[in-house]
């Protein structure tokens, strides 16, 4: 039964609470000590408490809710051509793409550039079949090998990965954080943060190639430790040598630099996945130019 309510509890059309009975001075400053929050009378009377309301409600939400912040908008422009090269191996999802990828080339679409796809070992004939040279070659991290060896020299490249870093993470604490990986020493603790909770397979990145590409390239006994989705951080974080992070495409950006703080609170340099493969390749610098040069 629908439970009904006497006249007098029931606001007019047009009124709240606080339109009717002011607030309790005494009350509210009780409720705001005790929930540690602040209270905000609302009367729809009053026009002055409008901007007020949608300034708090603009501060509790994430800003990429209301405002879209394009990825390479401040980088390229309308009808320059950008290669995405975009392996498909068995980590690859049945019949689409994975998210970073989709959102690079929606991104490419919103700014009018001309987006151009291909697998690795397509990229040569890609690239002849141009009539001019892109302006910038986008790949999976993980193909940064075999992708740089084809390019020549100036052309401009870096990685899903290195793109969401910096629009969703602590980018410049991630540059800055990078070159640790040449202090790892033998029994390091490495911790990797992957922000989703895919299937795992023999060619996941964070499971399987970047701890043996980290292996391969420092030559050290590495203890290399995954954390999937929204895990707590672990406690004793101080004692890992390194953080490295996903690009983060599932989460939002306050979500992956609260993930990061206890890293960074702990003095411990973080890293993100294509910033540490393109660093172990000899690419490091390289992927960043075209944020550098903007």
């Amino acid at each position: 039964m629908r439970r009904r309510y006497p006249s007098s509890m029931t606001a007019a059309a047009g009124e709240s609470q606080a339109d009717k009975l002011s607030p309790d001075n005494h009350l509210v400053a009780r409720i705001e000590e005790d929930y540690n929050t602040r209270v905000f009378p609302l009367t729809v009377k009053d026009p002055s408490r409008r901007e007020p309301l949608i300034e708090l409600i603009r501060n509790a939400l994430p800003e990429t809710s209301y405002r879209y912040k394009s990825l390479l908008g401040d980088v390229i422009a309308a009808g320059d051509t950008v290669v995405l090269v975009t392996p498909i191996d068995s980590s690859a999802p049945e019949g689409r793409m994975i998210l970073p990828q989709v959102q690079v080339l929606r991104d490419l679409l919103d700014n009018h550039a001309r987006a151009v796809l291909c697998q690795p070992d397509e990229l040569e004939g890609t690239l002849a079949a141009l009539k001019n040279p892109p302006r910038l070659v986008v790949t999976d991290s993980q193909a940064f090998h075999r992708v740089k060896d084809i390019l020549d020299d100036t052309q401009l490249l870096t990685s899903f990965s290195v793109v969401l870093a910096r629009a969703k993470g602590l980018f410049e604490e991630y540059v800055q954080g990078t070159p640790a990986i040449d202090t790892l020493k033998d029994g390091d603790r490495v911790l990797m943060l992957e922000s989703c909770t895919h299937n795992v397979t023999c060619e996941d990145i964070g499971r399987v190639k970047l701890p043996a590409l980290l292996a391969k390239y420092t030559g050290k006994q590495l203890h290399c430790e995954t954390l999937g989705g929204l895990s707590p951080i672990p406690e004793n974080i101080k004692d890992y040598a390194l953080v490295i992070q996903c690009g983060g495409c599932v989460i939002t950006r306050q979500q992956l630099a609260s993930r990061l703080q206890p890293a960074l609170d702990a003095g411990v340099p973080v890293s993100n996945y294509g910033l540490a493969i393109a660093y172990m390749n000899g690419i490091f610098h390289r992927s960043l130019q075209i944020f550098r040069d903007k």
